[in-house]
């Protein structure tokens, strides 16, 4: 067991530690993820807005009710397209984020894996009789601890499949509409 109080604040300290790295870094990573997603969003509003005034002056232009139709039409089939650009760009940018989530929680839980392994081992060293019942307690709190740390990476994890699953079915269902707007609406 520890020798004195301080070994073992410092062997927890350093697994705290450990865990507020990762933390950072994933949380370092979901905003880097986010300022993409907005730059996306940015873009895609300025060109959008560029397109309706572009697609209102051609309507108000129109020589006749024929012609305006024809110049609301025109503009279904670059939208579809636009969109679906939209939702591959995000596809990539979630999947990018998921990608280096994932690299830097192995390599923090790897990195807690081995303090945790240094941590019980400690614990278990030098054991005095009448004290197995004290290690036995200190063992179950910190891989109960470990424990909820993996499960968080997990449910991080999860949540980011179900948002690739998400923006994947979107950008499908944008192709369908795609393959499926009439010759007519284009040019």
């Amino acid at each position: 067991m520890f020798n004195n109080p301080e070994q073992f604040a410092s062997a927890t300290k350093t697994l705290f530690d450990l865990q507020m790295q990762t933390f950072n870094a994933l949380a370092s990573k979901a905003v880097q993820g986010v300022e993409q997603v907005v730059a996306l969003n940015l873009a895609t509003a300025k060109q959008s807005m560029e397109n309706t005034l572009e697609a209102g002056r051609q309507f108000s232009q129109a020589p006749d009710p024929k012609a305006a139709i024809d110049a609301l039409s025109s503009r279904v089939q670059p939208g579809v397209t636009e969109a679906t650009a939209y939702g591959d760009q995000l596809k990539q940018i979630i999947g990018d984020i998921k990608k280096e989530f994932e690299q830097a929680a192995d390599t923090h839980l790897a990195e807690a894996k081995n303090t945790l392994s240094a941590l019980i081992y400690d614990v278990t060293q030098n054991v005095k009789p009448g004290q197995e019942n004290a290690v036995e307690i200190i063992k179950a709190a910190i891989e109960n601890a470990f424990k909820g740390y993996e499960q968080v990476t997990q449910s991080t994890r999860d949540a980011m499949h179900r948002v690739e699953e998400q923006v994947a079915r979107a950008t499908e269902q944008l192709r369908a509409a795609q393959s499926q707007t009439p010759p007519s609406a284009t040019h």
